[in-house]
């Protein structure tokens, strides 16, 4: 089968990107308006990446068998519904202009990615239909990463659009990794360089971690009298909510989702499984499935935004498979 080609919309650093071209596609022309994760784009597709807003999109240099990406999905995550609804309004209307590229380039598929929110809601059930009234045959459904072999809990809403054939999710492959499996032949203190970078806490910081046992969370804290007296107030009063504030990953299941701020264990569940550290960021890249070979471009709080964005490569290689069988068979 020849090679085919895509373009990748709202493309962030590349990891759905790298997920298609491990699965035999090409990469050949890119949007993105985070202008650091254009750069890392760049620096490992060889391509140019039209770095601004997508509304700014008046014509196509290239054409592409496929269309993939991600539209801004912050309004309909549960972190973004925190904040003020006119705040994202407008930004979830980005997929409309998807729609819009997918017209200009009458693709043979694309493939769409957001939080799985975004399919229970109006708004993606109307980016379903008018892909079915453009002729597209048109598949979706909620994926887990950690079952398409991806050291890491993460769900996500995959649509599939074809208009050739009858598309499908990939299925499971079985592969349970976890995150000894992506990090632990890394050494257990930070090295200062390819990204094996930590933090340097408080003293008051590194007591904390050293108090939260394998697999615990701030409630650790909260249990003996050292621990209280280490602990915020408001983790003292606050005796329900989410276990996994302060988490400590374990060595033998899969991470939980990795998200932006994976350097602040008051985030999330970000602590290392044995040194009483925040994971690094090469430790988050791998549990993302970036390999090590892969270029980063930007200050370390931008690569971590850029790495807790992505899809992780290895899920994104199991849907570009199926694409493929999907756009070979017919």
């Amino acid at each position: 089968m020849a090679e085919l080609t895509f373009i990748d919309l709202f493309s962030g650093a590349g990891g759905l990107a790298l997920g298609f071209e491990q699965a035999g596609f090409k990469s050949v022309w890119a949007v993105e308006i985070d202008s650091d994760a254009a750069d890392t784009y760049e620096l490992n597709f060889g391509h140019p990446v039209f770095k601004g807003p997508i509304e700014k999109v008046e014509s196509l240099p290239v054409r592409a068998d496929i269309i993939i990406g991600g539209p801004p999905c912050q309004g309909f995550s549960p972190l973004g519904k925190m904040s003020p609804r006119d705040e994202h309004a407008e930004m979830n209307q980005l997929w409309r202009q998807y729609l819009r590229i997918v017209d200009m380039c009458e693709p043979m598929a694309f493939v769409v990615e957001n939080v799985p929110e975004f399919l229970r809601s109006a708004e993606g059930a109307r980016l379903i239909a008018l892909g079915e009234e453009r002729g597209y045959s048109v598949t979706h459904d909620v994926l887990d990463a950690s079952k398409y072999g991806v050291p890491q809990k993460r769900r996500r809403g995959i649509i599939i659009a074809t208009r050739k054939g009858r598309p499908q999710l990939p299925s499971p492959n079985g592969t349970w990794a976890t995150v000894r499996d992506a990090i632990g032949d890394l050494p257990l203190q930070p090295t200062e360089h390819d990204w094996h970078i930590g933090r340097n806490p408080r003293p008051e910081s590194l007591l904390r971690y050293r108090l939260v046992p394998p697999g615990g969370n701030r409630f650790d804290l909260t249990r003996t009298e050292e621990g209280r007296a280490l602990a915020p107030r408001c983790w003292i009063e606050k005796v329900t909510g989410s276990t996994d504030v302060f988490g400590r990953l374990e060595w033998d299941k899969p991470a939980l989702t990795i998200r932006t701020e994976f350097f602040k264990p008051e985030k999330g569940r970000y602590l290392h499984p044995q040194a009483d550290r925040p994971i690094t960021h090469r430790e988050a890249m791998r549990l993302q499935t970036f390999p090590d070979s892969f270029q980063w471009v930007g200050s370390r709080i931008s690569v971590a935004r850029q790495v807790g964005n992505a899809v992780p490569p290895e899920l994104a290689r199991h849907i570009a498979l199926e694409v493929r069988r999907i756009l070979g068979d017919s």
